[in-house]
């Protein structure tokens, strides 16, 4: 099965929902622009699987992209099986590199109360930019 991504999202404030958008540019060792999750640290891009999502609405939560603060959701991959380390492709020439598998969260944010719970600490994953590219939605991904 393919694995393709389904959804890309950004956010001008961190421990907010991110605003659903048709593309983005990855910017190399920072993040998509104009998200507030970017920056010079391990944790420049977030991934969430549909699946996940689709389970947390099958569960009574009424949820949909972009509601956990996830940049790309996709479908095809259970991200928090791949190992830290892991390269990733995206689209035609986006490269990422997991960093970080689910967080910590410290306290309840604005993702919490909306949603009602979180899966991004047990279920998201973290990624620097090894090489920027622009990204859509239905860019296949490729796990190197």
């Amino acid at each position: 099965m393919d694995i393709t991504i389904t959804s890309l999202a950004i956010s001008k404030k961190k421990g907010t929902v991110k605003t659903v958008v048709k593309s983005a540019t990855l910017i190399e060792n920072h993040g998509f622009e104009n998200d507030a999750h970017a920056g010079d640290w391990h944790r420049q891009v977030s991934f969430l699987s549909q699946e996940n999502i689709d389970a947390a609405n099958a569960r009574g939560l009424d949820v949909t992209f972009g509601d956990f603060a996830e940049n790309i959701a996709t479908l095809g991959v259970d991200w928090k099986t791949l190992p830290v380390g892991t390269k990733v492709k995206l689209g035609e020439s986006a490269l990422v590199e997991i960093t970080q598998i689910g967080k910590v969260c410290h306290k309840k944010c604005a993702i919490y109360y909306k949603a009602g719970d979180c899966i991004m600490p047990k279920e998201g994953v973290f990624a620097k930019v090894l090489k920027g590219g622009e990204l859509k939605v239905d860019d296949k991904i490729e796990v190197l």
